[in-house]
């Protein structure tokens, strides 16, 4: 196997590890409701802006949400691979659906 080569099991692998954060899966469920600024998402979450920019960070390094500048501010966006599973909301992870009642 080419060490370049990343099986489609690994990549659902990663996805998994970085969804396996409870903070990260509550600005997941945020954010499918629609875009939401730091403060919007800090305002529920109350933990310390550092530690949510961390998670932000992972989650669109991973492909989950995107940011747009929204005038000084940053606008998150939960990027569009939920799909409607019997009226609640799901994560396609192209391996599995990860979905949320």
């Amino acid at each position: 196997m080419n060490p370049k080569t990343v099986s489609p099991q690994s990549l659902c692998v990663r996805k998994l590890k970085v969804l396996a954060d409870t903070t990260r899966l509550h600005v997941l469920q945020m954010l499918m409701d629609g875009p939401k600024h730091v403060g919007e998402l800090n305002a529920v979450l109350g933990i310390e802006q550092s530690l949510l920019s961390h998670h932000l960070k992972v989650l669109r390094d991973e492909g989950f949400v995107t940011a747009t500048r929204d005038g000084k501010s940053v606008l998150y966006h939960f990027v569009p691979t939920s799909k409607s599973v019997k009226a609640g909301k799901a994560i396609d992870l192209g391996c599995c659906l990860l979905w949320f009642d």
